[in-house]
């Protein structure tokens, strides 16, 4: 222990929160506007989002953990006023003001763009764009609930759930930095409405608040219809969408020019490729423009642990796009249209597994909204520290969990009870 007490102590969180009021003005401009539906609340909305920040940031998981925590000091120096319940942080994010938060992650893409952290992609802004499940009961459920029908062997049963659609920022690589992906915005799915409807009114508001950050929008193969190709077109963006459906006309005559035409050979990484390009082609008469179809067959080997025999695979890959060939060569498509799990791997994946964003921590269609919302500005200020901040030669070796352990360990360090110290 005395060991332990002679070496140097990281603060991660002290450095955390210092970078953020510098370079953010955090507290000062991001949360002080922040407001409620409360007359004369007790508790300030600053200190709650606040909270949930650091909640966030040190992975706790739930708010009964959060409220652990409440007797550390911490809480007075980075709140300004006492601790509060967990009751108290679930109830007041069903009030705080949606769209305070979404002014506060404009403002990290204002300063981090501002600090050419968010480069072009070859001279493109890249964004992309998907839906994602949240919540899924039998039992539990509230007024915002979406609805379905599950079959079973015992018979029919009602699920209820919550899906929101999000969008993400893929920047290119800075200099001598890591990438920083940004993610800008979420829409709940209303009842009645598929996730292309939910969508279009995200990027609605979306491009009001960013009409420069993006030039083109990457998707599934659920958005390859021509109101959302239209929508962008209108507002003076691309898409570039998986095209899955062998009933579409637009499929069925770019598969009869592949058969005809001669692959060029290409690489995507280490899979050796033939790709097939076919731009201007008018097989879609609900879009407004001729479009681009791009086919890339993917071979690469992959070697199984039990035998460790290397087994050939093959992946097939069609998109559709309104990019053109001087806007995009054939490879940049290819890569870009695999940048699409990008928010797969690195939005929905990470916040489930490492940011508990899943858990409900107030079943209220509010509430729920405003916490993933503070979850996407915790995010994008954790991401822009460790890529700008943290020194490369520091990060080696460490996963990102590695500092929010670290955090996590600074708030539990202080509240150990005094009769388990030697």
């Amino acid at each position: 222990m005395e060991a332990a007490r002679g070496k140097k102590t990281i603060n991660v969180l002290r450095r955390l929160i210092a970078y953020s009021e510098k370079v953010f003005r955090f507290s000062r401009e991001v949360i002080a506007p922040l407001s409620d539906k409360r007359k004369e609340p007790r508790i300030s909305t600053a200190a709650v989002v606040k909270s949930a920040t650091v909640l966030f940031w040190a992975r706790l998981g739930s708010i009964n953990a959060w409220e652990q925590l409440g007797k550390s000091p911490f809480w007075p120096r980075w709140l300004g006023e006492p601790a509060f319940s967990a009751d108290s942080l679930g109830r007041v994010h069903a009030l705080v003001d949606a769209d305070g938060l979404r002014q506060g992650i404009h403002i990290l893409y204002e300063r981090l763009k501002r600090n050419k952290a968010l480069p072009d992609i070859h001279g493109l802004g890249v964004a992309v764009l998907d839906g994602h499940e949240s919540h899924a009961s039998y039992l539990r459920h509230c007024p915002g609930c979406l609805q379905r029908t599950i079959h079973g062997e015992k018979g029919d049963r009602i699920q209820y759930y919550h899906r929101q659609v999000t969008l993400m920022l893929l920047p290119g690589a800075p200099p001598n930095r890591q990438a920083v992906r940004l993610l800008l915005d979420h829409e709940p799915q209303r009842k009645g409405e598929d996730e292309v409807e939910t969508a279009l009114r995200l990027l609605t508001r979306v491009l009001v608040a960013y009409p420069r950050a993006f030039d083109l929008v990457l998707a599934d193969a659920a958005y390859a219809e021509a109101p959302f190709f239209n929508f962008l077109l209108a507002h003076g963006k691309h898409a570039l969408v998986v095209l899955k459906d062998e009933r579409r006309n637009l499929y069925q005559d770019a598969a009869g020019l592949m058969d005809q035409a001669v692959p060029l050979p290409g690489s995507y990484r280490s899979r050796q490729c033939s790709w097939w390009d076919f731009p201007d082609l008018t097989s879609w008469p609900q879009v407004q423009v001729p479009v681009r179809v791009v086919r890339s067959l993917e071979n690469y080997s992959i070697r199984r642990q039990s035998d460790k025999k290397e087994e050939p695979q093959s992946s097939d890959w069609i998109w559709v796009t309104t990019l053109s060939v001087a806007q995009a060569p054939v490879e940049r498509v290819v890569h870009w249209g695999h940048q699409r799990w990008d928010i797969e791997n690195y939005a929905f994946n990470e916040l489930v597994n490492e940011w508990h964003s899943d858990h409900v921590f107030k079943h209220n269609s509010e509430a729920m909204e405003c916490f993933l919302l503070v979850n996407f500005l915790a995010y994008n200020i954790f991401h822009a520290f460790l890529a700008l901040n943290i020194k490369p030669a520091a990060r080696q070796g460490k996963s990102q969990i590695f500092w929010a352990k670290l955090i996590a360990a600074e708030l539990y360090s202080e509240v150990i009870p005094a009769s388990s110290s030697p």
